[in-house]
């Protein structure tokens, strides 16, 4: 039995705490074996107690979170301490036990990343990963291709009413993630949530991951006052400073963030495109559904815009479209909070709102129509524009964000067209050239279908788990080694132990 000082045992005692992260701190912290024997060894009420947990925590978090750290990836070494997230020649073929926090629920709001975050768990999970999904309450299943999904308790965006947020930091939730024991967190950013997430990847010492997909700063004059846009870069620059690594829907978001000072340059990483080709392909094209959405004349040139119907979205732009084109029809499929506005604009012209459509229906709508026009400037990256040219349908976007990615300067005119935003004589130009020369608008829409052919959300995955992940693991190793080699010294240093002896 471990013999210790009277006075010490009853010091660490009143420091004591009982929770389930203790042991996992132990071991992610590095407590210097002599410390972890006595402060394990500690009894209250004739019981091993854990350690003192809030201590950790604090020194951790408080410390670890405030670094800035500045490295090139060359520069980084394997931990060879560390607990063996990453293991040398098993970079590919390692499985791990990934937390996500997506906000808003993939499973129920309609918007870009719910494909985007669907397909990843399922080829997550299909490459052998255990997969937890902590996300808001609205309609979340018990499971999603076996990863286990958990709701926490949501209020809506006092700004965007139809969006719904969460802090997901209950007791519930902390212990159910930590139960879950994950190798790395992942989290969606901006929002409420990723604060949870941040704290709870530090409670548990484990690397974070963040991926920007919502372009906030952008939307804040169309919603709010134009001065909180600088607070909230101040906002975003805390959360991915913090973070271990990020990731960028588009390189014009990468640029944006860069420019911002959001991170260093060498922790930004691109989230490869990706589209379900198989669900969003011309064999879809229905009559039924061009009927339906010309309002009855399918005869006439059809444009169609698929999203959400939002005021950032400058879809007050298509009115000025239709009005130069008297003989054409437009469908908005989609919803959101402007649709009233939109549907008072459009009063007494030919438009359809077909409001939400999904699966089948959607892929229908999609190859049903002529041209997809997206005049929005402020897409993190635009899927919808994706899914169109997969559906074998040429698009006219405006060359802003990024929408750029997708369609660039040297591809305008071959796989789809690019117009200068709010240039309205720019976009006319594009729109009644492919609907006056059908032969080519057909081209165009088989050459976009063989673009898009290119990008699988398979490969996507693929590149996350088994490059990405393990970048940011190794920079947190790094970031944890330069902090916490200081920090064991002093603990040996401070923490004298009394003379031990073993005996029974």
């Amino acid at each position: 039995m471990l013999i210790y000082s009277k006075g010490a045992s009853i010091c660490f005692k009143r420091l004591l705490i009982r929770s389930p992260l203790s042991q996992q701190l132990i071991k992610r912290l590095q407590i210097p074996p002599p410390l972890y024997l006595f402060l394990s060894s500690v009894k209250r009420n004739n019981s091993p107690s854990p350690i003192p947990f809030f201590l950790l925590f604090f020194l951790y978090f408080g410390l670890v979170s405030s670094q800035k750290t500045r490295m090139t990836i060359e520069d980084l070494k394997p931990d060879e301490e560390a607990p063996p997230l990453l293991e040398e020649g098993e970079g590919n073929s390692k499985t791990r036990r990934i937390a996500l926090f997506i906000e808003p629920s993939p499973f129920a709001y309609v918007s870009g990343y719910k494909n985007r975050f669907q397909n990843f768990i399922k080829y997550l999970r299909e490459m052998g990963d255990e997969v937890m999904v902590v996300t808001t309450k609205e309609g979340v299943p018990q499971e999603f291709y076996g990863a286990k999904c958990i709701g926490s308790r949501s209020f809506p965006c006092p700004l965007y009413s139809n969006v719904p947020l969460s802090l997901a930091l209950s007791p519930r939730i902390i212990s159910e993630v930590a139960n879950f024991r994950p190798d790395i967190i992942h989290a969606c950013s901006p929002g409420v949530m990723v604060f949870g997430a941040l704290a709870i990847a530090k409670m548990l010492c484990v690397p974070i991951v963040m991926s920007y997909h919502t372009h906030v700063p952008i939307y804040i004059p169309r919603y709010t006052f134009s001065w909180l846009v600088k607070p909230m870069w101040s906002i975003i620059r805390f959360l991915h400073r913090a973070a271990d690594l990020t990731l960028v829907p588009s390189t014009a978001i990468g640029r944006d963030l860069e420019a911002e000072h959001v991170t260093t340059a060498n922790r930004i990483r691109l989230w490869n495109k990706g589209v379900d080709s198989d669900c969003f392909h011309p064999r879809f094209r229905s009559h039924e559904m061009r009927v339906r959405l010309s309002g009855g004349e399918p005869e006439k040139p059809l444009l169609v815009h698929v999203g959400r119907l939002g005021a950032e979205k400058n879809l007050d732009f298509l009115k000025k479209v239709m009005d130069r084109l008297p003989g054409a029809r437009i469908s908005f499929i989609g919803d959101g909070p402007y649709r009233g506005e939109l549907e008072k604009m459009f009063k007494g012209m030919p438009a359809v709102f077909t409001g939400m459509l999904q699966g089948e229906e959607l892929s229908h709508a999609y190859a049903s129509g002529d041209v997809f026009v997206m005049p929005s400037e402020s897409e993190t990256l635009g899927q919808v524009v994706l899914e169109s040219m997969s559906s074998g349908i040429p698009v006219v976007a405006a060359r802003a964000g990024g929408i750029t990615d997708i369609i660039p300067d040297e591809q305008s005119g071959k796989t789809s067209f690019v117009f200068t935003p709010g240039d309205l004589e720019d976009c006319m130009g594009k729109i009644e050239y492919l609907l006056s020369n059908k032969e080519f608008m057909e081209a165009m829409g088989k050459a976009a279908r063989q673009e898009m052919e290119k990008y699988d959300w398979r490969g996507a995955t693929k590149k996350i788990r088994n490059e990405q992940y393990n970048d940011a693991i190794r920079f947190w190793q790094k970031k944890r080694a330069q902090l916490l080699g200081p920090i064991q010294w002093l603990v040996k240093r401070w923490f004298r132990l009394p003379e031990l002896t073993y005996g029974r």
